[in-house]
């Protein structure tokens, strides 16, 4: 694969990252399989691979350990993040210092290893200053544990917020961004990704076949297919494929759609999705969640995939730039959203 470079960091990464959501028990709990499966994007060119502390509880970071041993983890760049609960404790989450110089510990145990390439702030944390994260991050690169930190799913003006912080108090800055993007989920074209780029950052962007809509099975006139992703976390993102939801049924009807205009473009609805997402400028990555070696050789093809302007004109008539079929799917809501309590009287 062509290699691109991470932000201005001068790192060289794949334009598909692995992404280990999937690993373990909230996808694949076989973990010899999953090994396998890593092993093969590897072998393939991926050179990229991005996990997460809270996924599957810590056992997701054990897979990717384990298939990095024995000599492959110096040819990967090595991304992982923190934030999610890890235990009861109240203080066994979010960004604090206290709880990232420990956390960041319990990732490289899990991991193998003795250094993190992309150590990332997996949601912003209302209730701690931003000063307070990037200045423990910058600690940990001092320390070695890690070479450089980004955000995840940050508002634009999160991602300002700190580039500015980071300035004023001339520590470390937030190198990468990873919100979502897909066909179904284009809000970040509107703001974040012009800051991304004005800002010179890389992004990372997950969910390109938008939680499995985009996979090809979503069709019009069929049985709505079964979903790990509906399962997983709980069954917490269950209503996100409810067919009685008049937005998941707006959903239904551009998924179809979309899948006409990849039939006619002589590629498959999740190739055509993944190569969308790497076809924008401000995009350094895009990353892919297979489950099972089928949908990993199915996906891999999309790095060669060339889109036209009529096919991407065709894309922007469905869907149109900047905008989310459904409005949850931008992945964060501040608590200004959340909490009624904070525009009430």
């Amino acid at each position: 694969m062509e290699m691109r470079t991470l932000g201005r960091t001068g790192v060289k990464v794949s334009p598909l990252c692995l992404g280990a959501m999937m690993f373990g028990a909230w996808g694949n709990p076989d973990h010899d399989e999953s090994v396998r499966i890593i092993h093969a994007a590897l072998d393939a060119g991926i050179n990229f691979v991005d996990t997460a502390d809270v996924y599957s509880a810590g056992e997701s970071e054990e897979i990717v350990g384990k298939a990095l041993a024995g000599g492959r983890r110096e040819k990967v760049v090595l991304a992982t993040k923190a934030h999610g609960a890890m235990g009861e404790d109240p203080n066994q989450q979010g960004n604090s210092r206290r709880w990232l110089v420990t956390e960041v510990e319990n990732s490289l145990r899990r991991l193998q290893t003795d250094h993190i390439d992309l150590y990332q702030i997996h949601r912003p944390s209302p209730d701690t200053e931003i000063e307070e994260t990037l200045d423990a991050l910058t600690d940990l690169v001092r320390a070695g544990k890690i070479r450089y930190f980004g955000s995840s799913t940050f508002l634009p003006s999160q991602v300002v917020q700190a580039q500015w912080a980071s300035a004023d108090r001339r520590s470390g800055r937030f190198v990468t961004e990873q919100p979502p993007y897909s066909m179904l989920v284009r809000g970040i074209e509107r703001e974040l990704l012009p800051v991304t780029q004005e800002y010179g950052m890389g992004t990372l962007v997950w969910s390109p076949l938008a939680g499995g809509w985009l996979s090809g099975k979503w069709r019009k006139g069929a049985d709505a297919p079964e979903t790990h992703r509906a399962s997983a976390m709980g069954g917490r993102m269950a209503s996100r494929y409810d067919l009685s939801d008049q937005v998941n049924q707006r959903k239904l009807d551009a998924a179809d759609a979309l899948a006409g205009v990849a039939e006619q473009a002589g590629v498959s609805l999740p190739q055509l999705a993944i190569a969308f997402t790497i076809r924008h400028p401000g995009v350094t990555s895009s990353i892919i969640g297979p489950r099972t070696m089928e949908q990993l050789t199915s996906q891999l093809p999309a790095v060669d995939v060339e889109l036209s302007d009529d096919v991407l004109d065709a894309v922007d008539a469905i869907v149109p730039p900047g905008t989310n079929i459904r409005a949850d799917d931008g992945g964060y809501a501040p608590p200004s959203i959340t909490d009624a309590t904070l525009r009430r009287r």
